[in-house]
């Protein structure tokens, strides 16, 4: 027993990380290292490839993380996006390492980790950061990727014509984040402390500041307090050279934003994103990496445990059998859709209250009324006779939402409808 200890000491010490930049081998390597040291809670892939071919890692946290768990939420963080906004990946790994070593050992975090799968990439621009300079707090060197393209005005905009060529890094995030039934998410980068929400912009919005609300206000304005409340000193609003109150701002009302990530992410997925701004300075001198990492740590832990609140629930068809990719929506909130997953999962993150769920099965759509309370989701499984595996998208200003072909409409003229509500 003594040689195990002294060997699992010994690899722990090989493994420890420092308060110190790590450059894209350095990184690439400690994310191995950790997948190897914890493999039945860990997995590590590639979204795929940069400009200049460099894997865009990521490390899926949570017991058998690439085993289906019948439920369990898919969470993310990405990190720098833009390649001289550094302090986002170390904070990032600092994360990834309280997570594997807290594992067994905290009941809170066993728990989340035990119910949740998180998938962490810590930098979505090794590139951009290979042309960073250290102790550059305001500059542009770095930011773009190696064609000099903003990542974070690559994709594709609901609201305006975005001409830019859509760069590998984006292509794969988009894939990344279409493929795998993402329900809450974050990107991070540096420049100002305060939390951003959607909407980032609006319609010909000419650098015209103003504050667009969109369906899910609440429930974004919750999240974003969650973390400037969280976080050591966000809240307090008056950081950097910029003021925000309580920590948090909408995008548009900040500076309209054409192509940005958690726009795409909310209206085009499903999926609920804000950026978080963690640092004045850009790429600071790392001896402050370690007042970083303990501002950002519980504010980081406690955003992705809001997953579990709102509602969930499994869509059946008329055999029993789960409906994917059936198109839901939360009734008055009209702009955006979201869709269930391959195995008819769905989740949707809501503050306490009543709600009307609606399922469309082509030009048919059935409600069921709910009630949301605080802790965990409510759990509402709708089993029907008339559903069918490939239910109608939305149209929304011209957009498929959900990236499917539309199915002729099917006129319906009898249904039953069987709902399952209950919480837990």
């Amino acid at each position: 027993m003594k040689a195990v200890y002294i060997v699992a000491l010994v690899w722990g010490c090989v493994l420890c990380l420092d308060f110190n930049y790590h450059d894209n081998k350095s990184l690439e390597n400690f994310l191995g290292n950790m997948s190897n040291l914890y493999p039945n809670i860990t997995k590590l892939y590639s979204i795929g490839k940069t400009v200049e071919n460099r894997d865009l890692w990521v490390l899926a946290i949570g017991r058998n993380p690439d085993v289906h768990e019948p439920l369990r939420p898919h969470v993310k963080y990405v990190g720098n996006m833009h390649g001289n906004e550094v302090v986002s990946r170390e904070v990032l790994l600092h994360l990834i390492d309280y997570y594997l070593t807290s594992y067994g050992t905290n009941d809170t975090i066993t728990e989340f980790l035990n119910n949740t799968v998180v998938h962490i990439m810590p930098s979505m621009n090794p590139d951009g950061f290979n042309g960073s300079s250290l102790g550059d707090c305001t500059g542009v060197q770095g930011r773009g990727n190696k064609n000099d393209y903003d990542l974070n005005r690559n994709f594709p905009d609901y609201f305006a014509v975005n001409t830019a060529p859509i760069q590998p890094e984006t292509s794969a995030v988009m894939n990344w984040t279409l493929q795998t039934p993402f329900v809450l998410s974050a990107n991070l980068h540096g420049g100002t402390l305060v939390v951003n929400y959607p909407f980032d912009n609006y319609p010909n919005a000419n650098g015209i500041t103003k504050y667009v609300t969109s369906p899910d206000d609440d429930v974004f304005i919750s999240l974003a307090k969650t973390y400037s409340y969280k976080h050591n000193n966000m809240f307090y609003g008056n950081h950097c050279s910029d003021s925000f109150p309580e920590g948090i701002t909408n995008g548009a009302l900040w500076y309209p934003v054409t192509g940005g990530m958690q726009d795409w992410n909310y209206i085009q997925a499903g999926c609920l994103e804000v950026t978080l701004e963690i640092s004045c300075c850009k790429y600071p001198p790392a001896d402050t990496l370690p007042g970083f990492w303990n501002d950002n740590k519980q504010a980081l832990v406690d955003f992705l445990m809001r997953v579990h609140s709102g509602v969930k629930g499994l869509i059946y068809d008329q055999e029993g059998k789960v409906v994917p990719s059936a198109t839901l929506k939360i009734k008055g909130r009209d702009l955006v859709s979201f869709r269930s997953s391959k195995y008819g999962e769905y989740w949707r993150i809501l503050l306490p209250g009543t709600y009307t769920l609606q399922v469309y099965n082509g030009i048919n759509v059935t409600e069921r009324s709910f009630v949301v309370h605080n802790g965990r989701a409510t759990r509402l499984d709708i089993r029907s006779w008339n559903l069918s595996s490939g239910s109608t998208a939305l149209l929304q200003g011209g957009q498929l939402f959900g990236y499917i072909p539309v199915l002729p409409a099917l006129i319906i003229t009898c249904y039953q409808i069987m709902f399952v509500i209950f919480t837990y």
